[in-house]
Formats: C-alpha cells, structure tokens, sequence
C-alpha cells in the first residue's frame, strides 16, 4: 500500500491499495482528492461571518485547503504538512494559529491527524473537518452502520442548513444515484463511530472508516460520478436563520491561547 499527498493544501492525492487507486483522481466531475476543512466546515451566510466586530470573508470550507503548507515530513509511511497564520491568513480569519496535517500509513490503513495550537493570546473559535473521496461507485454500495442508528439529518438549501430533524436510520444506509439530488446527507448525534460501506450484491467490504474524534458525518457525490465522500466533521455550515456571529456557528471549538486541539480519521482497505 502506498499514499501520495502535496504541499498544495497538504491533501492527500493518491491510496494505492493492491495495485489500484482507490482515492478520486481529482478530476473527474470534482477537482480535489481529500481537502481539510479549515477554519469553517460548510458554507456562511453569504460568505460572510462577524468576528470581534468586524465582517470577514471566507468562501465555503474555509481558505486551509487552497493555501501552500510547509513540509514537514514526507516519508512513505509518514506525511505531514504545516500552515502558520499570516498576512493573508489574517485578512479572512483574525487568529493566530499553527494547523498541522500529518497522514500515517500502518498496513492498510490510512490515518489523518488535523493538530491546531492556538499561537495568539486571545481565546480562538473555529471548525475544522475532512473530505476524502473515495473511489467507488457509490450506487452499487450501502453504509453498514457499527450500531442500530437513530440521529438528526441535516437539510442543506443552497449550502445552507434548511431544517433538522431527526430520523430512524436503523443499521444501513442504501445509496442510490438519487441520494445526493439536494446535497450532502448530514448526521449529527451517531452512536457509531465506525461505518462500512459495502456492495448490495455480495455484500464484500470496500473499506472501514473509523471517525470516533467528530461529532458530525457528512456524505456527498455527485450525479454518476465515480467517488464518494466520507466526511468527518467538528462543525457544520451556516443555517439559513443565522445571526452572522462566528462564536455561534454551530459546532464551534473554542480553544485557548496556546492549548492544542487534535483529531484524526482512518481508513481501512
């Protein structure tokens, strides 16, 4: 197994599992592999947030992923990545911060580890979450679920969260061509902290992804496209009724001037 990631967003590019790609290529029907979600999760009203006072702008999921990260390690079982907060970084978001993104390789699973030291001297809010694509016709399959699972299904309106409610989803999830027609499915408040997605007609294993540090589980593709997105996430967007105030984006992690927040995800082939 080997895994192949860039400087570019530190994102994670390539899995190579048995001889075959098994993370999307990054261009069919969607250009990026597995972005970090980075210091919003989701979109804001408007792209726009008031933070101390002030309006800022921040496209949806945050600018972490477009921005050049500093290497830090590039092994082949060891990869990691190094965003400061700068002149740029200030302009959108008003915080000092260090986000490191280290991926590990251990057999046939991939672990993703997001680290954020608050560098300032002020109590710094935040989001922060994954979006791996997973090669994988996402028609053929269905999530198997670690427990019996009844939980609050977000609805998205153009990027923004419409309704909530909550549903009974039982232990699978089907997919179908037809799942993904209003956008990502959104669950907060799972028991499970580990999924399978698994094929409808023999029931084989396409991987194990293990989540257990995020309170919310989004899933998202596109029409007919070959991948599907398992995103863990520590935030959510913008609700369509928002008071445009960051500290009360749902989801928001609060951390202290220079304490550290870690999380981290795994996929297993």
């Amino acid at each position: 197994m080997k895994i192949q990631s860039k400087a570019e967003g530190a994102e994670l590019i390539s899995i190579q599992y048995n001889g075959k790609e098994r993370l999307h290529d990054g261009k069919t029907a969607w250009k990026r592999h597995s972005p970090i979600l980075f210091p919003i999760v989701g979109k804001l009203k408007d792209d726009k947030t008031k933070i101390k006072g002030c309006t800022y702008q921040m496209t949806q999921h945050g600018f972490a992923r477009d921005m050049i990260f500093e290497t830090i390690e590039y092994k082949e079982n060891v990869q990691s990545y190094m965003l400061k907060s700068n002149e740029e970084t200030i302009t959108k978001f008003p915080y000092d911060f260090i986000l490191t993104v280290t991926y590990y390789l251990n057999n046939n699973t991939v672990t993703t580890e997001y680290k954020v030291l608050n560098s300032g001297k002020e109590t710094m809010p935040f989001g922060i979450g994954g979006h791996p694509a997973y090669k994988l016709d996402y028609g053929k399959n269905y999530i198997e679920f670690e427990y019996e699972e009844e939980a609050i299904r977000y609805q998205l309106e153009e990027g923004l969260i419409s309704k909530e409610e909550k549903v009974r989803i039982g232990k699978q999830f089907v997919l179908n061509q037809d799942s993904f027609k209003n956008d990502a499915i959104i669950w907060k408040g799972l028991k499970s902290k580990k999924i399978w997605v698994k094929n409808k007609e023999t029931n084989q294993e396409e991987l194990e992804f293990t989540f257990k540090d995020f309170p919310y589980l989004a899933i998202w593709s596109k029409e007919n496209a070959p991948f599907l997105c398992i995103e863990p996430w520590c935030a959510v967007a913008d609700k369509k009724e928002n008071n445009t105030q960051f500290v009360d984006k749902e989801g928001t992690i609060f951390l202290k001037p220079k304490d550290e927040f870690i999380c981290s995800y795994s996929v297993k082939f």
